[in-house]
């Protein structure tokens, strides 16, 4: 068994060999390698566990939802799919579970059918001019904040739908399937919350620009102030 480790360990390089590795330690894990199902949980929990945040906004539920997603894995990992992705299929069990977990409490299905004329990768044209790239004055943990917080201002269901879609990379075609939503209906409500994200990145960078551009007058006033008091001081 030990043998079977060591040359998995090998495949740990580039993006064909991960899968590669990844399907050869499932069969490991199937086989009864209780350390190769370890390493897979492992190289997945993380983003598990932010995937659980993102859609319940709270530690503790991210918690629960990320503990129920794996023991339902170990539980029902005899029925993974030979050549599935196991780390797909890890997403597909944590949606599960939060559906199952805040059906009552959150979840409002009221409307997400209504015919929308849109396609996978409609992006709104009018936006706010947000002046240089975000990208230059923000760090790349600020940028996620950021776009956390836009997130969690979602709906339940747009919120799912929107870090499926535009987080996880599921097509609207496999997230109709999963949530139980037509494709059309799954395409409305991914609209809606690509609109209310960028709603809330128009406001929150029109804002800040303006605080910038406030502070820049304030500075140069100050500026101005200090030469004057400079050029009566040099002239008395």
């Amino acid at each position: 068994m030990s043998t079977v480790i060591a040359g998995l360990n090998g495949l740990r390089k580039g993006r064909k060999d991960q899968v590669d590795f990844e399907a050869m330690w499932v069969m490991a894990a199937k086989a009864g390698n209780t350390l190769a199902f370890e390493d897979l949980v492992t190289r997945n929990e993380n983003r598990i566990y932010r995937l659980a945040l993102n859609i319940t906004q709270n530690q503790e539920d991210a918690e629960d939802l990320l503990q129920d997603t794996f023991i339902e894995a170990q539980e029902h990992f005899h029925e993974l799919r030979g050549g599935a992705s196991f780390s797909t299929w890890l997403v597909q069990i944590c949606i599960r579970k939060a559906l199952q977990k805040f059906w009552e409490r959150e979840l409002n299905w009221i409307g997400l059918d209504e015919p929308v004329e849109c396609n996978d990768d409609l992006v709104p044209n009018e936006m706010a001019d947000w002046g240089d790239c975000p990208e230059k004055h923000y760090a790349k943990s600020d940028l996620n904040r950021i776009l956390s917080e836009a997130i969690s201002n979602l709906s339940f269901t747009h919120r799912i739908v929107f870090l499926l879609r535009d987080v996880e990379s599921f097509s609207t075609v496999e997230i109709a399937d999963l949530l139980g939503l037509s494709v059309q209906g799954t395409r409305s409500c991914l609209l809606r919350a690509r609109l209310d994200v960028r709603g809330y990145l128009n406001r929150y960078f029109n804002q800040k620009i303006r605080a910038d551009s406030k502070c820049a007058d304030s500075a140069e006033e100050g500026r101005e102030e200090d030469a004057r008091t400079m050029a009566k001081t040099a002239a008395a």
